[in-house]
């Protein structure tokens, strides 16, 4: 008894102290991004603001026009979460439920593709989409990122439908429902943990993005979130609390998306570990 509590104890103080370890680089944004300029730089630091002001904010909204590249990052992310759900749905049905010579070779091939790094295609994808006159436009990084988010996604999806019960769909198509109608009327519904699994990662993934976005937009008016952050560090120096500021921003939309899929997330994951 006196050894689970020893045990006990020691886990809820090296849980605190993951958690202060975990949270202070956040507090320490945030902090930062309500400083005065001048105490940004002050030496010693100055950990607490004196005056806290939002002059960081507003000149990351009135002049450095982060609403454009906050309403960019928010449609290439919600239109590539959205296509990567939906192909992986109906991937994963296929890989699932049909039997063909070439569905182990595409199975290991989506693996292969989550291990591949992100800079060793960025050269021929830069070249196709040249070619294409697909450069410096929102719809080249959708496609990407709705590319790699399927790959991910399908492998989640395969998981989830190995358990859902065949008889399901069997009745289903006794009923006179066609393949499409039965997975978009009658699996999905039933896998609603896992659709919301796979559209939260897809939409984190590409919402924080940079190496791929940096190379192919070059204009003010097409750049996303993480460009316009990289594209505060300059020869002049960086802005620590407008950078600061544009982060805490950034950060909200992820938060916002876990927080309301958060449920559905752990649901999905638990349901996808278990074997059928």
């Amino acid at each position: 008894m006196r050894k689970r509590r020893i045990f006990s104890v020691l886990r809820i103080i090296g849980l605190t102290v993951f958690l202060i370890v975990a949270i202070f680089p956040l507090i320490w944004i945030f902090l930062t991004s309500i400083k005065p300029s001048i105490e940004v730089y002050t030496f010693p630091v100055k950990y607490f603001p004196s005056k806290p002001t939002l002059e960081a904010y507003r000149y990351l909204f009135s002049f450095a026009k982060f609403n454009m590249y906050f309403k960019n990052s928010f449609l290439v992310a919600t239109t590539s979460a959205a296509f990567s759900t939906l192909f992986s749905l109906m991937a994963g049905y296929i890989l699932t439920r049909e039997k063909f010579k070439l569905r182990t070779f595409l199975i290991l091939l989506l693996f292969f593709v989550q291990m591949l790094p992100t800079y060793l295609i960025m050269i021929p994808q830069f070249t196709m989409f040249s070619k294409l006159k697909l450069t410096n436009t929102l719809t080249s990084i959708v496609i990407i990122y709705t590319s790699f988010g399927s790959a991910f996604g399908t492998i989640m999806a395969r998981a989830f439908l190995k358990n859902l019960p065949r008889t399901i769909e069997e009745a289903a198509l006794i009923d006179g429902c066609n393949r499409f109608q039965v997975l978009f009327k009658v699996i999905v519904p039933l896998l609603l943990p896992g659709v919301g699994s796979i559209f939260s990662f897809c939409f984190v993934n590409s919402w924080n993005e940079v190496f791929t976005a940096v190379l192919f937009l070059h204009t003010d008016r097409k750049m996303t979130v993480p460009v316009a952050l990289y594209s505060f560090v300059s020869k002049a120096g960086i802005q620590w609390n407008v950078m600061a500021a544009g982060i805490v921003v950034a950060l909200l939309p992820t938060i916002l998306v876990f927080s309301l899929a958060q449920k559905y997330i752990v649901e999905g994951l638990t349901q996808g570990s278990l074997k059928a």
